[in-house]
């Protein structure tokens, strides 16, 4: 899978399949984040084995990557990981992180429609995403794309500074999502094109 696709602002990026080889390309993108966006990741990516593992992962058909690259640089990433168990092999994690030159220029959703094909393939019937508390943006960006929140966990998880934090996870049925990524990219042609 590889789709060259213009951004709102006429720019042109590639959205592709992670390869094993895009290690030093993703370790780049996550050095590049300002420490505020990293502290909401799950893994310290500032170490170059924790970039390479999350690329090997990529082996135990489990995790499903997407890089978004630019000038042959990755600006986001986007990940789907199926769940293996029997009795939640209907419900698939949608991850994405975009750099913030990227940002308010339909990379996430493009990303995330990519990622809801993939999800769609694979028989996944409802997308779960897991944040933060102080992620408001993020929060945001998923309640308009008809994600709902399910109760807070509280105090539930440590960002990487060591704080707790109050863990949310939303949940969408992947019929909702591409019909509210639809309308959303609709939208965007339409103000586009005005």
């Amino acid at each position: 899978m590889r789709k060259s696709v213009k951004l709102r602002d006429g720019s042109e990026v590639i959205i592709r399949k992670m390869r094993r080889d895009d290690v030093d390309k993703s370790f780049a993108f996550f050095q590049k984040l300002s420490a505020e966006d990293r502290k909401y990741l799950r893994k310290d990516v500032t170490k170059y084995e924790i970039v390479k593992e999350r690329i090997r992962t990529m082996k135990a058909d489990k995790v499903r990557r997407l890089a978004v690259l630019y000038g042959g640089e990755i600006v986001a990433e986007g990940s789907l990981e199926l769940e293996t168990e029997d009795w939640k092999k209907h419900v698939g994690e949608l991850r994405l992180i975009v750099a913030l030159d990227f940002r308010r220029k339909g990379v996430g959703t493009l990303l995330a429609k990519e990622l809801y094909l993939l999800a769609a393939r694979k028989r996944v019937e409802e997308i779960v995403v897991k944040m933060m508390q102080p992620q408001t943006a993020a929060i945001s960006i998923f309640k308009r794309l008809g994600f709902s929140e399910a109760p807070k966990l509280s105090q539930q998880v440590r960002d990487l500074s060591g704080s707790q934090q109050d863990l949310i996870v939303m949940r969408c049925k992947l019929q909702t999502l591409l019909q509210e990524m639809e309308d959303f990219l609709a939208v965007s042609d339409w103000q586009r094109t005005r």
